[in-house]
Formats: structure tokens, sequence, C-alpha cells
């Protein structure tokens, strides 16, 4: 494809995400490609940078473009310019040539004039505008980082890398990277997980035999760095609460050797069965897969039967911002107060299943106090037989923990991973 055309391609994708507002833009960017197979790799690669670049900067877009309609077009010139693009430039790829975006009007032309030689960024720009987040979002975050607020925003602003967790029912760290290598991506040891490799990039793993022999799982550091903390061991029998298609369950099988039992749980039929051919392709063994459902009554059945309960819970995913820029402009603070709700709920849930001296491990992949240690703290006050186990007790390797304090915490800008919060809490044996 030629710059124009990849350029119009942009266009097209971009008004077809926000044309379905409440889908994720990589679900919508997934159909846009699978329509037009005839876009290859490389050509897809640049298309999607381009639209993500929007999206990230969708707030800083806005407000140079003012009260200007902020269509497609727009915003991807408008980008265009803020990244240094002359106004000639960028009129040559809307040249309305074959393939190419329609010429500028005068009245975009109008509405872009301002904006060449400018940076991204303005001394006038609101806070919020400036680093990217939803106006309600901003006070609590400035009470979560308070100075370091722009360096974790700029961070979370960043493309995340590709990484990957090994599988070691089937391989070891170093014959992954090994086997990566053979395929042309170098693959390198992460910071803190004994299990990971971190690609720079993003890359098409999965059409490769390591990825498709089931040596490796694309899975972000920090998340497997959750499954880690949670101390499962071969024997033990382990609850996934909220599984999803299975990311964390599979880590837990591995770490348990395939041996002993760990149930799958999740609310979507459609996500415990996309958990299926992850399970086969890993190898793992151990695992039988429950659907809850109003009513239910199996959690009744088997209270204080597990060692290890997981609530991966569902949360505002303010750390995955990186890997999901579109999340940041569909979240509402409504969103948030339900979400503390059902976190609740499931918290209460949980407990029910866990055994004396077992350990019910709660995760989130937000950056929110209230979604976080707030939540914790509320749950000890209405099971006192529950107690926090501090990070240092609870780490499992040699190797120092990634933070201090009762809870692991992870950030973009701290530690290279997405955001997450991990607390460990034991029951009174």
């Amino acid at each position: 494809m030629t710059p124009a055309a990849r350029i119009a391609a942009a266009i097209d994708l971009l008004i077809e995400i926000d044309a379905a507002p409440t889908r994720p833009a990589d679900a919508v960017a997934n159909d846009f490609f699978r329509a037009r197979r005839y876009i290859g790799s490389h050509d897809r690669r640049a298309v999607s940078e381009r639209v993500w670049h929007v999206l990230r900067g969708r707030r800083r877009l806005s407000w140079w473009l003012r009260d200007t309609a902020r269509t497609g077009r727009l915003l991807i010139a408008a980008s265009l310019l803020l990244d240094g693009w002359s106004l000639d430039s960028v009129a040559e790829v809307f040249s309305g040539g074959r393939f190419a975006a329609a010429s500028l009007d005068q009245t975009e032309r109008a509405a872009l004039r301002p904006i060449a030689g400018h940076g991204w960024d303005h001394p006038a720009m609101p806070d919020a505008v400036r680093l990217e987040i939803p106006d309600w979002l901003l006070p609590r975050l400035q009470a979560r980082f308070g100075a370091s607020l722009a360096t974790e925003m700029a961070a979370l602003a960043e493309p995340a890398p590709l990484d990957l967790r090994v599988n070691l029912l089937k391989t070891t760290r170093e014959q992954a990277r090994a086997a990566l290598s053979g395929e042309g991506w170098d693959a390198r040891p992460t910071r803190f997980s004994p299990w990971g490799l971190r690609i720079e990039g993003r890359r098409p793993v999965t059409s490769g035999p390591a990825f498709q022999h089931g040596l490796v799982e694309i899975q972000d550091e920090g998340s497997q760095l959750v499954a880690l903390i949670a101390g499962a061991r071969p024997g033990m029998r382990v609850v996934d609460l909220c599984a999803g298609a299975g990311g964390k369950t599979l880590a837990l099988a591995a770490m348990m050797e395939n041996r002993g039992q760990i149930v799958a749980c999740d609310v979507s039929a459609a996500r415990l069965d996309g958990a299926v051919r992850r399970l086969r392709r890993a190898g793992a063994h151990n695992v039988e897969r429950h659907l809850l459902v109003p009513g239910d009554k199996w959690a009744k059945r088997r209270a204080g039967g597990f060692d290890r309960v997981l609530v991966d819970a569902p949360c505002t995913g303010t750390g995955t911002w990186r890997r999901n820029p579109d999340a940041r402009l569909r979240l509402t603070e409504t969103d948030l107060m339900e979400l503390l709700t059902k976190q609740s709920e499931i918290l209460d849930l949980a407990q029910s299943l866990v055994r004396k001296g077992g350990r019910l491990v709660y995760a989130t992949c937000s950056l929110l106090q209230e979604e976080n240690e707030a939540q914790v703290s509320a749950f000890l006050a209405r099971h006192p037989d529950f107690r926090v186990i501090p990070l240092g007790e609870a780490w499992p390797l040699a190797t120092p923990a990634p933070n201090q304090g009762d809870y692991l915490s992870l950030t973009p800008a701290g530690h290279g991973t997405d955001g997450f919060f991990t607390a460990v809490l034991e029951r009174a044996a």
C-alpha cells in the first residue's frame, strides 16, 4: 500500500471504531482486517499504529480541533500535523487519487491550519486533557500518584511490549527463547517473572510453531506475577473464580505440574469455551470448567474446600490503557461505582470457598485505590477471620519482590508491566 492508501485505510478503521463505541477497538480492528485480507501484515501494522496513535492522543486532538467536527479524517490529519508533518505534506496523502482519501476541503484546511507547527501539548491544556484521562478520574489518580502522576500517565500512553509466559509443562525458558530465536524473534527474559519473555513491539508470534505447539502463551508480565504469588503447588485444590479465557488458569496449571485440581469459573460461557483450545495446546490436564449462573449452588456445595481461590476481579482496567487506549474514552464514574459493588460481592462469594488456613488472592488491573486497597480494607472489616499476608512473605522467589509493603502494586512507569494490584489474604486455621 502507498502512504496515502494507508492513511485512507486508517480513516476507515477509525470511523468503524467510532461507530461502535461499546466495542473494544481491537475487536473492531480484527473484524476490519478480516474483511480486507488483501491488506498485508506490514500494512496492517502501519494502519493500526496510526489509528492507535490517534486513540492515545484523542483528548489532545479534540482540544486542538476545538469545536470543529472531529471526523476520522480530521483526527488523522491533525495527528500527522502534530507529529511534524507540514500542511502541504498532509494534503499530499489526502490527494483524492486512486486508493487515497478525498482531498481536504476548505473547512477542513481552516480547522487544521492553526495546528501546523505545534507539538501535541500546549501550556493552556487542562491537566486531564494533557494526561489523556477523563476529568472525573483526575483527582483519583492525583491521590494515587501525587507528583509522579505525569510520569505514570506518560508510561501508560506508550505502546506495550509483547510479553510471553513460557509453559513449563512443555519446555524451559531458555528452550522457548531458542525456539523463538529460530523464528526470528529476539525474546529477552522479563525483569521479575521467572517464566517471562519479552519482545519489543507488536509481532505475529501466534502464527509460529513455538506458540502453536504450546511452548509460550501471550501474557503480560504483571499478570504472570499475580499467578506467581498465588502460591499454587502440586496437589492443591484451586479455584480461578473469574477465569475468563484462562490466562491465569494456565499459569496455575504449570505451577501445579498438572497435579491437583483447578476449577476455572466464569459467568461467560463464551469465555470459558474459548479456554478449551488454550488448555489443550498447553497440555493442561488438571483443569475443569464451571459456568456460574444465577441461583447456582456450586459454591455452597464446595464451601471451605479449596487451598487457593484466585479472584481476578472485573475492574475499570485503568492499568491496561497501554493496550486499550480507547477504554479510557468509554469509562464513566457510574461504571466505577457499579464495579465496586460487583467486586465486593465476588469477594464475599470467594471467601466462602477458602478452607481454614487457605488463601484468597484478590487482583485487579486497576490503578485506583477504591478498587484495590480500599476494597481489601472493607473485606477485612466484614471477614475478620482473614489477614493480609505481606508481599515479602507471599513472594516465593529468592530475588527481591517488585515493591515493598503489604500488596503487589505494579505500574508501567515503575515496573514496565501493565498496572496490577494483588492482595494475598489468609483465613485463620
